[in-house]
C-alpha cells in the first residue's frame, strides 16, 4: 500500500561538484535529486547500503567526471572558499 506525503520545497546549501554528481545519478536513475535523497536519508536511518554495486561504479564515474574528489571523511570538515578557518 502506497503511503502518502506532504513534500516541502527547501533552500539547502551544497557543495558544487557533489550537487552535479547527484543531479547526474539521479537522471541516470529517472528519479528527481529529491527522490535520491529521499532514499538515501531513509537508507541511511536504517544502516542499509542505498546503492547497488553497479550503481556505485556510476557514482564512481560521476566523481571522476565532475572531479569530486570527497569522501565520507571530509564531511565535518569542509571549509567554503573564502572562509576563514
Amino acid at each position: 500500500m502506497e503511503k502518502q506525503i506532504e513534500r516541502v520545497q527547501t533552500g539547502v546549501r551544497i557543495e558544487k561538484r557533489l550537487l552535479k554528481v547527484l543531479k547526474g545519478l539521479a537522471e541516470h536513475l529517472d528519479l528527481s535529486v529529491g527522490d535520491l535523497l529521499e532514499g538515501m536519508a531513509l537508507h541511511s536511518f536504517e544502516n542499509k547500503p542505498p546503492f547497488s554495486k553497479k550503481t556505485l561504479e556510476k557514482i564512481s564515474q560521476l566523481k571522476s567526471v565532475y572531479d569530486l574528489d570527497l569522501d565520507a571523511g571530509d564531511s565535518h570538515s569542509l571549509r567554503e572558499i573564502g572562509e576563514k578557518p
